[in-house]
This record gives structure tokens, sequence and C-alpha cells, in this order.
């Protein structure tokens, strides 16, 4: 699955996801803010997109809160935001391996976000 600006925000969106259809658009532009605003670097593997954001407190606050909210709909994905040794943030998403379409259109929505900043 894959993500591009003039597809439906529900595209990356799993069938058994609890979020209301009209709120996923609004979680959607949360992500792409994030994403435009933070992102460092993205390292997708099949089943594992390692995002490094950048460090500062608004943007982990803002962010453990986005993918708290997105795991209590979603029980697809796993995330764990830590802080690296340069005090950078780095945030793991995790899919079971019959869903790495998921990991696939956060990938692409975080690289068209970032305006290509990911590596």
């Amino acid at each position: 699955m894959t993500w591009a600006p003039e597809e439906s925000t529900t595209t990356w969106a799993p069938q058994e996801c609890t979020l209301p259809m009209v709120e996923r658009p609004l979680r959607a532009a949360e992500f792409d803010e994030l994403f435009a605003t933070a992102l460092r670097a993205a390292r997708p593997q099949p089943t594992l997109l390692r995002l490094t954001l950048d460090g500062s407190d608004r943007v982990e606050t803002a962010t453990r809160d986005l993918v708290t909210r997105e795991a209590a709909c979603c029980s697809s994905f796993d995330f764990t935001l830590t802080r690296t040794p340069d005090h950078l943030l780095q945030l793991e998403i995790r899919v079971p391996a019959e869903r790495t379409g998921l990991i696939d259109g956060i990938a692409a929505r975080a690289t068209a976000s970032s305006g290509d900043r990911s590596a």
C-alpha cells in the first residue's frame, strides 16, 4: 500500500481502525505536521519503520500524544518512542508481518511530508 497526496487520507488506515472516518483526515494531518516539522530520517524494514525526530520537548509531547491516540484506535501498530544519546527522538513503528502495507503507507507519507529529507 502506498500513499500519494491526492489519495484519500484513510488509505493507510487498517480496516479494524476504530477512529471514526470523519476524524481520520485530521489524524493524517497531524502525522503530516509531525513529519514536515520534525523528521530527520526514516529507515524502513519490512515490519519496522524507524523515524528520527527533532528532540525538542514540544515534539516529544506531541509525538507521545499522537501515537498514544493512534495505538488506542489501531491495534495493528506498536509504537516505541525513545531518546537517542545525541538528544534526538527515535520513533519505532512496528506492525505484524501481514500488515507491512501500513508501514509502506506511513513511510510514503513521512517522505512526502518531510520534503524528502528522509534517509
